[in-house]
């Protein structure tokens, strides 16, 4: 060994170089531990992957529909038909407290087999009928009432009953109670169910007007009437005809 190595080895081993060493070593360790705990905050870098960093294609939305408003639902009264579309063959109406009192007008629609009575231009009564079938047709056009009986039997068909018959025609045209099968069946009389024949004849009298009409004798006005009367209750005459008469009169 030389001096050299000697020395050197003296300085190393000296306690207070020993000493010195030892504390230098103790303050670099929290140093190094500090710098593990800042360094494990730091987000650890992704894995490699192929699709790290590509943009993302946007994904595509269908267009979202507008709901349409719900509609409330019809009440009930909405499809209900009149009370006279609903009338069955030999069913009726009658309500002659609509008018007490005034002239009285008939109006039979044979389209639409039902007669219609007015009183004091309003209607209080209508009533399905049975007009003339095939080959005995209930001629169109305006009658008085010229006879009036609430037995009487037809002198033309095996004596057959007319009860509350009403003449229109002296050659055997009249309103009276009969068979109402729903379609024209008589040999020309005007078929009524029993119960609304005696109301109207209660309202009638001798001279009262009856207007019978179809498409090809009055205008629509008249052969489907509404609630007012249609004709006048004395001529039987639409209101422009009478309106026509009258300037002429005036003439």
């Amino acid at each position: 060994m030389d001096a050299r190595t000697k020395n050197q080895r003296t300085k190393t081993s000296h306690p207070l170089l020993r000493i010195g060493a030892l504390a230098l070593a103790l303050a670099a360790v929290p140093a190094i531990g500090a710098g593990i705990q800042a360094q494990s905050d730091v987000p650890a870098a992704p894995a490699a992957d192929a699709t790290v960093g590509a943009p993302i294609a946007p994904v595509a939305t269908p267009p979202q529909e507008t709901p349409e408003p719900a509609m409330p639902e019809p009440a009930l009264d909405d499809f209900e038909p009149a009370p006279i579309a609903t009338l069955e063959p030999g069913e009726y109406l009658w309500n002659p407290e609509v008018a007490p009192e005034g002239p009285v007008v008939v109006v039979v629609s044979l389209p639409e087999q039902k007669l219609h009575v007015y009183r004091n231009g309003l209607r209080i009564g209508v009533s399905t009928i049975s007009s003339g079938k095939p080959g005995h047709r209930t001629p169109t056009g305006t009658y008085p009432i010229l006879q009036k009986r609430v037995e009487h039997y037809s002198n033309l068909y095996d004596n057959a009953p007319m009860p509350y018959m009403q003449r229109l025609t002296w050659d055997g045209i009249a309103l009276h109670a009969g068979r109402i099968p729903g379609y024209p069946a008589s040999h020309g009389c005007v078929r009524l169910p029993l119960e609304f024949s005696k109301l109207l004849y209660g309202v009638t009298s001798h001279g009262t007007t009856v207007v019978v009409a179809d498409d090809s004798s009055h205008s629509a006005s008249v052969v489907y009437p509404g609630p007012e009367a249609p004709v006048d209750p004395h001529t039987g005459m639409e209101p422009a005809a009478v309106d026509v008469a009258a300037l002429a009169q005036l003439e």
